[in-house]
Formats: C-alpha cells, structure tokens, sequence
C-alpha cells in the first residue's frame, strides 16, 4: 500500500465517521419528517437538528432562541430570552474516540502510520467545519469555533491512541527512561493505579445505573407515555437518551464519591439525600433517587475500596520487576500521586459529563468537577496508602525460595 493510498482510506474511514454520527439522528428525523409531517417542511430543517444533536455531542455549545408560541407553551422561567445549550450527550464523543482508534489502529499497521492518521483528522476537521457552517439558524446558533476545533479534538484524540499503540516510547519516553529508579517506579505505579482505580468507580457506577433502569421500569415507561411522543418520536427521544447513558454513568460515579449531581440550580441527588424540584421531561430521569437511600452511604465505601485493590494489586504487580516503591516515604508519596491521578480523571469526566440542559434554573445540570476530583483524590489516595503500607501476601515465602534458590547455586 502506497502513501496516496494510505492517506485515501483514512480520509474515507473519517467520512464514514463523521456520516454514522449524523445519521444516528437524521434517520429518525427523516422519518419523521416524511410520516409526521407529510413531507411539507423543508428537509434542511430536519438536516440543521440532526447535525446540531451532532455538535452538542461532541462537546460544541449551541445557543437557543425559542419561538414565542413555543414559549408560552413550555412555560418555563427564563425561556423568552435566548439561552445557551451545553451538556454534551457523551454517547457521539465516546463513539468518535472508539471509531477513531479504530482509524489509527489501522493506519499504524501500514508503512505510512502517521500520513493515514493526519490524513483522517485533516478530513474529520474539514467535515466538521462544513457541518458547523450549516447548521446555524435563528434558533439556534452552534459556536462555530468549537464546531471546527471541540469534534476534530475527540476525533484526534481517538486516531492519535490508536496510532500510537504499537509506537516506541519516543521523545516524552526517553525522558522518563532518563529519570531515576525510584521516580520511575513511583510515576508508573501512581499512573496506573490512579487510572485502574477511576477506572474501577466508572465501572461500578455503569452496573449501578443499569440496577437503577431494571429497578424503575415501570416508571420509565410511564414517563414515556405521560410525553405521548407517538412512535416515531419515541424512537428520538430513546436515541436521545442513549446518547446520554455515558453522561448518567458518570453522574453514578460523581453520587458514589460523595457529592452526587445536581439537575437544576438548587437541587441535589446525593447518598445522602435528594432534594429536586420539576426536572427536564426525559423519561430516562425516572431512575433518580427520591428522598434519603437507606444504605446510600455504602457508596461511599467503593472509592476506598477500589483505591486500596487498585493499589496492592499494582504494587504486587512492580514487585514482581524489583521497581516497586521501597521506603515508607516512596510508598505514601506514590499512594497520594494516586489519588491524584484518580481525582484528575474523575474531575474531568464530571466537568465534561454536565453543562445547561435548558433555561432558567436547567442551567446547572451534572456534578460539580471541582469537588468531585477533590474528594475523589482524598478517599482514594488515603486508600491507596493504606494498600501500599500493607503487607504483601506471600512475600515471605517469595523470599525463602529466592534464599533456598540462591544457596544451591
């Protein structure tokens, strides 16, 4: 394969890309249009909301400017004036990344890695600038600065880990290779402890929201038919939905650490209690906590666990390589870097996971990235301590067979 080829199907992969993210919303609507409407509105209409959805996906800020007659008929504060539109519905971000690793996995297989990557983020960014240009109308108005720049970043982000998976260290490696022992040891046990450990709270939180839908089914369902969207607006409002299952996971995990979410200005769901007002009418918000959980403060305990598995399971692991932090001091500032690590990812993850859902008082929906990366450094950098000063299980047979071993030789 030559490098003209090379750069042709990455360029074509990122259109394929970009057109499976608008067409998860322009099918529905389409449909939509042609059985709800009768075809007698103009098509670019139903173009303009799908690429919208699109943009907010990927992260893209859109400013609102409702009708007067529809106004009147939502009845919420604060609706007549426009109003900015910011929680991105993570489900497209998380399909870029994984479509995009996809795309540098497969240039990192050629000889050419890194003209099939830039050639695939090139034409991801060009398409998304087209799209941007598109999109605005008096309603509503996308930023167009982060149209171009928010979906060709996640894109990137998702070419350049697949990329890079089979690539030598590099530059930023051979700096690290530079450091001494103990730094080393340290970075890689507070990097990957850190990263195992959020990575843990974002999976119980997944299994938690799952337990929360089963459990509230019947709710949910009633939800749906108290919005009597009919059948083909169902199907936009569950893909809706869908796209924010990643945001509710995270927002599980912001309720596990402690300070849990808020769904409008004033609001709280936390383990210790839940205090809402009226909520956007998305039938999936039915799986929210009502009133004080009876054992919502055994959440609590899963930060602390996992970040003192996490940590023994890693320094067992670097034992095993003779790289594992020694001295007490080492181990309690590697076991505070993880907490670190941890918090940072979390806080992240928050501050991308929430944002304005509408007018008014909507203009707050998510954790707080702040406190949530904060206190997630606090309870799993304790925990993480606490895992690295325990005793190693079979240590002391290691050794003796290391000793017996030696005495033979």
């Amino acid at each position: 394969m030559n490098r003209l080829t090379t750069a042709l199907l990455a360029a074509l992969e990122a259109l394929i890309v970009v057109a499976i993210g608008v067409g998860i919303a322009l099918v529905p609507l389409t449909v939509l249009w042609a059985t709800q409407f009768g075809l007698a509105i103009d098509w670019v209409t139903f173009w303009r909301a799908a690429v919208d959805v699109w943009l907010l996906g990927n992260g893209v800020d859109l400013t609102v400017q409702l009708d007067p007659a529809v106004v009147t008929a939502l009845g919420l504060p604060g609706a007549e004036a426009a109003f900015p539109l910011t929680i991105a519905l993570l489900g497209y971000a998380v399909l870029a990344l994984l479509l995009g690793r996809r795309t540098g996995a497969r240039a990192a297989e050629t000889p050419y890695r890194w003209v099939g990557a830039l050639s695939a983020i090139g034409c991801y960014g060009l398409l998304a600038t087209l799209l941007g240009l598109t999109a605005g109308t008096d309603a509503v108005r996308p930023a167009l600065p982060q149209a171009i720049l928010l979906p060709t970043a996640v894109y990137a982000a998702g070419v350049l880990s697949g990329a890079l998976r089979a690539q030598p260290g590099g530059a930023l490696g051979r700096r690290y290779l530079a450091l001494p022992t103990v730094a080393r040891g340290i970075i890689a046990a507070a990097v990957r402890g850190g990263t195992a450990a959020a990575a843990g709270i974002v999976g119980v939180a997944a299994v938690l929201l799952a337990v929360l839908i089963l459990t509230n089914y019947a709710t949910i369902i009633g939800l749906y038919e108290t919005v009597q969207s009919g059948l083909t607006g169902g199907i936009v409002l569950t893909l809706v939905e869908l796209a924010l299952i990643p945001n509710l996971v995270i927002w599980a995990a912001a309720w596990l650490v402690g300070p849990g979410i808020a769904v409008g200005v004033g609001t709280s769901v936390s383990p210790v209690g839940t205090a809402l007002g009226s909520i956007p009418g998305l039938p999936l918000f039915g799986v929210l906590p009502h009133g004080t959980p009876a054992v919502g403060f055994l959440g609590l305990l899963v930060p602390v666990l996992l970040g003192f598995l996490a940590a023994v399971a890693t320094r067992q692991r670097q034992s095993r390589t003779d790289t594992a932090p020694r001295t007490i001091p080492h181990r309690l500032i590697t076991g505070v870097a993880t907490g670190v690590v941890a918090g940072i990812l979390l806080g992240l993850l928050s501050w991308w996971s929430g944002g304005a859902i509408g007018p008014g008082r909507l203009a707050e929906v998510g954790p707080n990235p702040l406190i949530v990366g904060l206190l997630v450094t606090v309870e799993v950098g304790i925990a993480a301590c606490a895992g690295l000063m325990a005793p190693q299980p079979f240590q002391r047979g290691r050794v003796t067979a290391k000793n017996e071993s030696a005495a033979k030789r």
